[in-house]
């Protein structure tokens, strides 16, 4: 069936202000809009009691890596933001000036750190080997963390993005991109969520760049997304059907726990054991089978993370939640203020 959604159809008119350029603190401090029957301004630190006892919070562990790097290919300047790992050294990465570079030319990050180009793809990433004994120190010396473009930082960010612009939990390394809803979180707050028999799972998808890229063509049906990686230990995926089958709900955190879930789910909504690749593109229509309530930051207009939004709470709620918080002055994006959604009826 054709999916009958245009671009148009998920804009919104957003002024530059309400974008967050810096983090509440305390982080559980920011504002929570829920959405359901009835839209309720909250904080992000009342989240315990909008749930019940029994319920599970699924989290997303990966840890930002300072993916973003400068250098130079002879007298001309190289930006490259690392996407996927492929294998020892060799990384897919979007470059710029992407289109002067060539099969074979070496990009210059730092003493004894460079890479050679190994081949231009299709969809405007190239294949990049770098040579050093110690691939994550040479990060740690010469990339920086990688915000999202509409956070404005010159010339690069600062030293407290380094802690900002990474959950509390951040375990694994790997993600290009932070799992925003997740900043919300302190310890404070699991203790309170512990307190009332709200338990907690962590799952691991790491966040590409990919994440940022606009949808280019009229029909979103016809847009493809980048794939990442992912992992769902069996203990993990044992615990959140034995949740589900006791009658507890499965609350993602963020919308990449959402689509991990919803990628590791049959069709009978039983989530299985996972470790691989997804490219999944939620839009309306989509059938949800592993994920009852998603906590989520507010999202740009056009993109695919709206799209997925509109998906889960429905089109019309949502376009009626983010004018309210558009006029109730909420934070939006990565840095921003977050919302409880619940899935709409079918």
């Amino acid at each position: 069936m054709t999916n009958p959604f245009k671009l148009d159809d998920f804009d919104f008119e957003l002024p530059p202000a309400r974008i967050a350029q810096t983090p509440m603190r305390p982080r559980d401090a920011a504002r929570l809009l829920e959405i359901g029957p009835r839209l309720e301004d909250l904080t992000v630190y009342d989240l315990p009691q909008r749930l019940e006892p029994g319920d599970l919070l699924v989290l997303n562990d990966t840890k930002v890596i300072p993916a973003r790097l400068h250098g130079t290919k002879g007298q001309a300047r190289v930006q490259a933001t690392l996407n996927l790992h492929m294998e020892a050294n060799r990384w897919k990465v979007f470059a710029k000036p992407g289109r002067r570079l060539r099969v074979g030319e070496t990009i210059k990050f730092g003493v004894d750190f460079e890479a050679d180009i190994i081949e231009k793809l299709p969809d405007g990433q190239i294949i990049l080997e770098f040579h050093t004994d110690d691939f994550a120190e040479a990060l740690r010396n010469h990339g920086a963390m990688p915000l999202p473009p509409y956070i404005e930082r010159l010339p690069s960010p600062t030293e407290s993005d380094f802690q900002d612009y990474q959950t509390v939990y951040a375990t694994n390394d790997g993600a290009i991109a932070a799992p925003t809803a997740g900043l919300h979180f302190t310890d404070t707050l699991f203790e309170a969520l512990d307190s009332r028999g709200i338990g907690k799972a962590m799952i691991t998808l790491h966040v590409g760049a990919g994440t940022f890229l606009p949808v280019r063509v009229d029909q979103p049906a016809d847009h493809r997304m980048h794939a990442e990686v992912g992992g769902i230990t069996k203990e993990t995926a044992a615990r959140i059907n034995e949740t589900r089958a006791s009658g507890g709900r499965i609350i993602a955190v963020g919308t990449t726990s959402l689509r991990l879930l919803e990628s590791a789910a049959d069709d009978t909504g039983v989530v299985h054991p996972f470790n691989g690749e997804t490219d999944i593109f939620i839009l309306p229509g989509f059938e949800f089978k592993a994920v009852d309530l998603l906590m989520t930051n507010f999202h740009l207009p056009r993109s695919t993370l709206f799209m997925l939004v509109a998906a889960f709470a429905g089109l019309t709620r949502m376009q009626a939640a983010y004018a309210h918080a558009i006029e109730q002055e909420y934070r939006f994006y990565s840095y921003g203020d977050a919302c409880l959604l619940h899935r709409a009826k079918v």
